[in-house]
């Protein structure tokens, strides 16, 4: 396969009209698709101005992951909240003369992924899921998005290892079943996403820590939307 080819396999963009830079981007995907490492890089690389995901700032994630249907409104409630207030500390900053920000992992992907698997599952009841809706659909009206998502795109057996090997303690009991349904549910939510432009990263094929031509292709699709 050629390099142009092997480019199209592995990213895919939605672009901006020309003269309209991005001053924020956002890095959307599931549990274990790489965010974090790329907003490290992205900070490095380009000298963005990072704001990492508040895991673990979350009082209840540890015991939510040890029973959901217990602390599931809890822990997501906490991250609703603490999103909304990283989404408006973006929104201030991208408002000064500094470098573009990145962002790692939306207030639209709490609520419509990984709240709307907990009420599927029934570990939000219908009471209570109401009252997360009415508050999510409050706090969105609120906050701009971002002016690029970064979809890491990963399927589930690379997700697993990738969770093993980074040896979270909490994580290391996360059902398959429940990556398996985080993963259809960001590609559905990703198919009607539709705030911004976007740019995918099939991030099974593409090492952009560890091989230089992938780092180069990346750094390529970054530039032609900065």
């Amino acid at each position: 396969m050629s390099e142009s080819k092997q480019s199209e396999a592995r990213t895919h963009e939605r672009r901006a009209p020309q003269g309209q830079a991005p001053r924020v981007i956002a890095i959307a995907g599931t549990i274990g698709a790489g965010k974090s490492s790329l907003v490290d890089w992205l900070r490095h690389e380009f000298q963005m101005v990072p704001f990492f995901e508040p895991n673990e700032e979350n009082p209840y994630l540890a015991d939510f992951y040890g029973d959901m249907k217990r602390w599931a409104l809890h822990s997501q409630l906490f991250f609703l909240v603490r999103r909304f207030q990283i989404h408006r500390q973006v929104a201030a900053r991208a408002k000064e003369s500094i470098p573009p920000i990145v962002q790692d992992r939306t207030i639209y992907e709490d609520a419509e992924i990984f709240a709307a698997y907990l009420h599927d599952q029934g570990h939000i009841d219908d009471r209570d899921w109401q009252m997360y809706k009415d508050l999510y659909t409050t706090l969105r009206a609120e906050i701009r998005p971002p002016d690029l998502l970064i979809y890491l795109r990963c399927p589930l057996k690379t997700l697993t290892k990738r969770i093993q090997k980074r040896g979270r303690s909490f994580e290391q009991a996360i059902p398959k079943s429940y990556l398996a349904s985080l993963e259809r549910l960001y590609d559905d939510w990703f198919a009607r996403y539709d705030l911004s432009p976007t740019l995918v990263l099939e991030t099974d094929r593409l090492d952009y820590v560890e091989h230089l031509f992938d780092r180069q292709e990346l750094i390529g699709a970054i530039k032609r939307h900065l």
